[in-house]
């Protein structure tokens, strides 16, 4: 993938970099950066386990109907 780079390759492109951002701007930049890998992380975690209790529910059936009559108790139909 990198094969073809040298050290002297990575120089020149950290100094282009410095030259194009400017030192001043680069430790804001590497902060946006960290901060935005921290708010994608959290959202993911956040995505999981909203999916975790979905997928351990009993199905819903469509129209069926829950009882809370104990099946044994209930009288008898004539």
């Amino acid at each position: 993938m990198l094969g073809g780079l040298t050290g002297w390759h990575l120089l020149a492109l950290v100094i282009i970099i410095l030259l194009l951002f400017g030192a001043a701007k680069l430790p804001a930049l590497a902060k946006s950066v960290g901060q935005s890998a921290r708010v994608f992380k959290g959202e993911m975690k956040a995505m999981k386990e909203d999916d975790a209790p979905a997928a351990s529910a009993p199905p819903v059936v469509p129209g069926a109907t829950a009882s809370t009559a104990d099946p044994g108790t209930a009288d008898p139909k004539p």
